[in-house]
C-alpha cells in the first residue's frame, strides 16, 4: 500500500512540474552527454543490470512468507523483451518495449526499473544495433504528456536528478509557441514540487531548442516554475558564439498574465540635447480591469518628457484607453543664440461601449488634443508617424433612447476641433439634441399608407449648444469663453408624397424653425468717436423662418439589345431627372435700423450673433434641376461553362445639376455641375467632377449678365475640374494563368503599417504571399527568379479656370508598395511627387528582416523636412524585448 502511494505521488509530480524530465541510467555518476543531430545521446543502464541482485545471508533469511503488495496487483505491465518480477530483488525489470498502465496513467520507455522498497522508480532509453538511442521514457497522465530521456526519483524525499531537461514556459500574455521561454539544464535537481536548481542551462525563445540560433547561458540558477528564474554569471551568446552582453546576476519573470515591472529605455545622442534616454518606465496592473503605464524622457542638457498609458476593459459592458503626453524641449544651452524653450502637450481618451451593455443608452468618448506642432516637434520615434496631422478632432457623447411611442432619440456631445496650421480652436460644450420619430396623423401606424393625405407626415427636433471658437494661446484660459454663443433651434419638417400618371413621384415639404438665442446686438452710429458702435444685450430672444418646397421626378430606362452572339450583347441606360421648386419668404420684421454718418439708413439684425445663423433678408423662389445617369453592359463572359453574360457598369453615377433664381434681377441661371464615377477599368475607380459656368466674365474677372455663347464663347465656361483614381497591382496580376485571388481568403497582417513600434507589439512572421512561401506558381522557392511585390497609386489633378487663367492647382501621384526579396527579406517604401511643383513629398524607405528570434528594421527618410534614418534589432519575443539595439541619426526638427 505504502508503494502504492508513493508511485501516485511520483506520477502527479511528474505531470504538475511541467518540467521535460530528462533521464540517467546509471542513476549514481552522471556520465557526459552528446548531441547528435537532432537526437539527445544519454549513458545507458548498464548491460547487466538485471543479474545484479541484493546479497542476503541464507542463516537470516526469513521463511515466512510476505504478503504481495497491493501496488503490483493493480498495475499492468509488459515488455517485448524481458519482464521480471523479482520480489528478493523487490523490484521489476522491463526491458525493451517496456509499458506500465496505473489507472489513467502510462509510462513507456526501453528500459524501466522500480524498486518498490527503496521507493525509486528508473526510466531510460537503450541502444539499437546500429548504435542509436531509440525508445525514449513517454510518460502520459490523462491528457498531459511528458517525454523526457531518463530520471531518477525518490519517492520519499520527492527529489529527482534529471540530466539534460527541457521545459517550455509561458510568460506575459504570450501563447506557449515562438513567444515562450525554453529552459535546460545539464543537470537539474529537483528540491521540492516548486523549486528546481540547474546547473550549466540556456534560456531562449527559439524555436530550435537543439540548435537555438541564440540562448542566454546560465551557469547555476533556481527555477521556480511559471514564476521566475535567478540566475548567477550570465551572458549572450549568438550561434553559439559568446557576445559582450553579460550580468553578473540576472532575473527572469515567468509569471503568466499581467505583471508589474521595469519598461527598459532607449539610450542615444543628440547633438542639441545630449544623451539621452526614451521610453524607460514602469508598468502598473492595478487590477484585473485597468493598467497603467508611465514612461518618459530625460536628455542631459535639462530637456525631458512623459507619457502616461491607461488601459482598461469590462467584457460585455465597457473598453478604453487614456494617454496623456507632455515634453518640456530645450534646445542647445542657456546662453547660446540658438537657445530656445517649448512645451508640448497630447491627450488622447477612447472610450466604448458593448452595445450587450445597454440597448437603449451609450456612452462613447474620442479626444484628440493638444499642441498644434505636438507631433512635429517631439523628439520621441513613436510619433513619427503622425507628422503630417493637420488637424485633433474630439467628441464625447451621451445618447439614451426613449422607446415608447413616439420613440425620442436624445444625446448630450462635447467635441472639439483644432488646426494646427492656424492653431483656431471651435467648441461646443455640450450641444444637446432630441429628436421624435416620424408621425403620420392621418393614417393607422400599421397600415398602407395612400394618397396625399394618409402620406402627411411630421418630426419634431431641438438643437442646443455653446459654441466657443478660441486660439491655442487663450486655451484653458477665462478668455476662451469671451465669444462663446448660447442658443438652440427647435424645427418641425412637414411632408407628403404620392404618384402622378403612374410614373411621376411628387413630394410637398415644408419646415418650421423656431431659433432662441440668449443675447442680441444693438448697433448705432457715434457722432463724437465717429464709428459705429454694437451693444451686446444679455437676455433671452427669439426669432422663426420657414420654407416651403416641392420636387417632381421620374426613371426612365433604355435598352440596346445587340444580339447573343456580340461581345456586347446589350446596354442599358438608366436616367433619373427630377426637379424641384423651393420658397424662402423674406423676414424683414426681424431687421433694425441706424443712421451712419451720412444720415442714410442701415439695416442690421440684432441676431447676428445667433449660432443657427441670422434670419435671411433676401426673398428666395428658385427652381433646381437634376440629372442621374448610369450607364452599364452585359458582355459575353469568358468562361464558356457560364449560362448568363456578366454585367459591366461603364458609368455607375453621372449627375448634371443646376438651379435658376426667379427672384433674382440678373445672372439668373447658375454654374452647372458635374459629376461621375466610372470603373470601367477593373479595380481602377475613376471619379471626376467640374463645373461649368453658362455667363461670361468682364476684364476684371467678374460675372457679367450675358451667356457666354452670347459673347463669342461655347455655351458654357469650364471654371474647375476634378479627377482622382487609385489602384493597386501586385505579382499574382502577373502570373502564368492570370492566378485570382480568393476573396474568402484571409490576407496577412500587414506589418509595414508602422515601423517605429519598438515595444515588441509586431512579433509575428513578416507577411508575404502564401502561394510564393510555398512554392506556388514561382519559379523559384526563394525568389530568384520571381520577387513577390505589391504597389498602391493614387493620382490626383485640380484646374481652376475662374479667371481665364487655366491653372493646374494640383497635380500630384501617391505611391507605396513593398517587394519581398525573400521570405525573410521586406523592402517597403512610401512616397509621392508633386508634378506641379516639381518635387517629392515626404518619402520613406523600410528594410524589414526576419532573423529567426530577431527582426530587424531600417527606415530611412532620404531627403525633405524630416529627413533621418532609424535602425533597429532586436528579439522578437515579447519576454526578452529589452534586449534590442537602436541608433538613429540626429532627431528630425521643424525648421523655423
Amino acid at each position: 500500500m505504502q508503494a502504492n502511494k508513493h508511485l501516485l505521488v511520483f506520477l502527479f509530480v511528474l505531470l504538475c512540474g511541467k518540467a521535460t524530465l530528462i533521464a540517467q541510467e546509471n542513476p549514481i555518476v552522471p556520465l557526459p552527454i552528446q548531441a547528435v543531430g537532432d537526437t539527445l545521446t544519454a549513458p545507458l543502464i548498464p548491460a547487466d543490470f538485471l543479474k545484479k541482485t541484493v546479497a542476503t545471508d541464507s542463516v537470516e533469511t526469513d521463511t515466512v512468507p510476505k504478503k504481495q503488495p497491493l501496488l503490483l496487483d493493480k498495475i499492468k505491465y509488459k515488455a517485448k523483451d524481458y519482464v521480471k518480477l523479482s520480489q528478493k530483488d523487490n523490484k521489476i525489470y522491463l526491458y525493451d518495449e517496456a509499458e506500465i498502465y496505473y489507472q489513467d496513467t502510462e509510462l513507456k520507455a526501453g528500459v524501466i526499473v522500480m524498486d518498490y522498497v527503496k521507493n525509486e522508480v528508473y526510466a531510460g532509453r537503450m541502444k539499437d544495433s546500429l548504435g542509436n538511442y531509440t525508445q525514449l521514457p513517454y510518460f502520459k497522465q490523462g491528457e498531459n504528456e511528458v517525454r523526457p530521456d531518463s530520471i531518477r526519483f525518490n519517492f520519499d524525499t520527492q527529489k529527482a536528478l534529471i540530466w539534460n531537461s527541457r521545459t517550455e514556459q509561458q510568460a506575459g500574455l504570450g501563447q506557449l509557441g515562438s513567444d515562450a521561454m525554453k529552459v535546460y539544464a545539464e543537470i537539474t535537481k529537483k528540491e521540492n514540487d516548486s523549486v528546481y536548481f540547474l546547473y550549466e542551462g540556456k534560456l531562449t525563445t527559439s524555436k530550435d531548442t537543439v540548435d537555438p540560433d541564440y540562448y542566454i547561458r546560465v551557469r547555476k540558477a533556481k527555477f521556480v516554475p511559471k514564476k521566475k528564474i535567478i540566475a548567477g554569471y550570465s551572458n549572450m551568446y549568438i550561434v553559439d558564439v559568446p557576445t559582450p552582453i553579460a550580468l553578473p546576476f540576472a532575473y527572469f519573470p515567468l509569471t503568466t498574465g499581467r505583471a508589474p515591472g521595469l519598461i527598459f529605455p532607449t539610450f542615444g545622442n543628440d547633438p542639441q540635447r545630449g544623451y539621452f534616454i526614451q521610453n524607460g518606465g514602469y508598468y502598473l496592473p492595478i487590477s484585473d480591469y485597468v493598467d497603467l503605464a508611465v514612461t518618459g524622457d530625460f536628455y542631459t542638457n535639462g530637456s525631458y518628457g512623459f507619457r502616461g498609458q491607461s488601459i482598461y476593459s469590462k467584457r460585455y459592458k465597457f473598453r478604453g484607453n487614456v494617454n496623456v503626453s507632455y515634453e518640456n524641449l530645450i534646445q542647445s544651452q542657456l546662453g547660446f543664440s540658438d537657445y530656445s524653450r517649448t512645451s508640448n502637450y497630447n491627450i488622447r481618451i477612447s472610450h466604448t461601449q458593448d452595445p450587450k451593455a445597454s440597448p437603449n443608452s451609450r456612452f462613447s468618448a474620442s479626444v484628440n488634443l493638444g499642441s498644434s506642432q505636438f507631433y512635429t516637434n517631439s523628439l520621441n520615434q513613436i510619433n513619427r508617424n503622425n507628422t503630417q496631422t493637420n488637424t485633433f478632432a474630439s467628441s464625447i457623447s451621451y445618447s439614451k433612447t426613449f422607446p415608447a411611442y413616439p420613440s425620442v432619440n436624445t444625446s448630450l456631445t462635447l467635441s472639439h476641433t483644432q488646426n494646427s496650421r492656424t492653431q483656431q480652436i471651435n467648441m461646443s460644450l455640450p450641444t444637446f439634441q432630441a429628436s421624435m420619430e416620424r408621425i403620420f396623423p392621418f393614417a393607422k401606424r400599421d397600415g398602407i399608407k395612400k394618397g396625399v393625405i394618409q402620406n402627411v407626415n411630421f418630426q419634431y427636433d431641438v438643437n442646443a449648444q455653446n459654441s466657443i471658437t478660441t486660439t491655442e494661446e487663450d486655451f484653458f484660459t477665462s478668455k476662451m469663453f469671451d465669444d462663446a454663443r448660447v442658443g438652440a433651434r427647435h424645427r418641425i419638417p412637414i411632408g407628403t408624397n404620392f404618384k402622378v400618371a403612374k410614373y411621376f413621384s411628387v413630394s410637398l415639404n415644408g419646415s418650421y424653425e423656431d431659433v432662441w438665442t440668449l443675447e442680441t446686438i444693438r448697433r448705432q452710429y457715434n457722432m463724437e468717436e465717429e464709428r459705429v458702435i454694437t451693444d451686446t444685450i444679455p437676455g433671452f430672444d427669439r426669432f422663426n423662418r420657414y420654407n416651403l418646397g416641392a420636387s417632381i421626378g421620374t426613371t426612365m430606362y433604355g435598352t440596346w439589345n445587340f444580339g447573343e452572339g456580340k461581345k456586347i450583347q446589350a446596354l442599358r441606360h438608366v436616367m433619373s431627372p427630377s426637379v424641384s421648386y423651393n420658397y424662402t419668404p423674406s423676414f424683414e420684421q426681424f431687421y433694425e435700423t441706424y443712421l451712419d454718418k451720412n444720415g442714410n439708413e442701415v439695416q442690421y439684425t440684432p441676431f447676428e450673433t445667433s449660432v443657427y445663423t441670422r434670419p435671411s433678408l433676401n426673398k428666395g423662389s428658385s427652381l433646381s434641376f437634376s440629372l442621374k445617369n448610369s450607364l452599364e453592359a452585359k458582355v459575353r463572359d469568358k468562361d464558356s461553362t457560364a449560362t448568363e453574360p456578366k454585367k459591366v457598369s461603364i458609368l455607375s453615377n453621372l449627375t448634371f445639376s443646376a438651379s435658376y433664381n426667379l427672384e433674382a434681377d440678373s445672372l439668373k441661371l447658375s454654374p452647372i455641375n458635374m459629376s461621375g464615377a466610372t470603373e470601367i477599368i477593373k479595380n481602377v475607380p475613376i471619379n471626376f467632377a467640374a463645373t461649368f459656368d453658362p455667363y461670361a466674365i468682364d476684364n476684371s474677372g467678374r460675372r457679367i449678365n450675358t451667356l457666354n455663347i452670347k459673347n463669342g464663347g461655347g455655351l458654357a465656361r469650364l471654371t474647375s475640374a476634378r479627377f482622382n483614381t487609385g489602384f493597386s497591382l501586385d505579382s499574382e496580376m502577373f502570373q502564368k494563368g492570370g492566378k485570382k485571388k480568393d476573396p474568402n481568403e484571409q490576407e496577412e497582417p500587414d506589418y509595414g503599417a508602422n515601423p517605429f513600434e519598438l515595444d515588441g507589439a509586431r512579433t509575428g512572421e513578416p507577411h508575404f504571399n502564401k502561394g510564393d512561401a510555398e512554392g506556388g506558381d514561382v519559379e523559384n522557392p526563394i525568389y530568384n527568379t520571381s520577387l513577390p511585390w505589391d504597389a498602391r497609386f493614387t493620382y490626383v489633378a485640380t484646374y481652376n479656370n475662374n479667371n481665364r487663367q487655366g491653372e493646374i492647382t494640383n497635380h500630384s501621384l501617391m505611391f507605396s508598395g513593398n517587394i519581398q526579396l525573400s521570405p525573410k527579406w521586406e523592402v517597403g517604401f512610401n512616397s509621392g511627387y508633386d508634378l506641379k511643383n516639381q518635387g517629392f513629398a515626404d518619402t520613406r524607405f523600410n528594410f524589414k528582416r526576419d532573423l529567426g528570434s530577431f527582426r530587424l528594421s531600417f527606415d530611412w527618410t532620404p531627403f525633405g523636412r524630416y529627413e533621418r534614418w532609424y535602425f533597429f534589432v532586436g528579439i522578437k519575443s515579447s519576454i526578452l524585448q529589452d534586449l534590442k539595439w537602436e541608433n538613429r541619426s540626429q532627431p528630425f526638427r521643424n525648421n523655423r
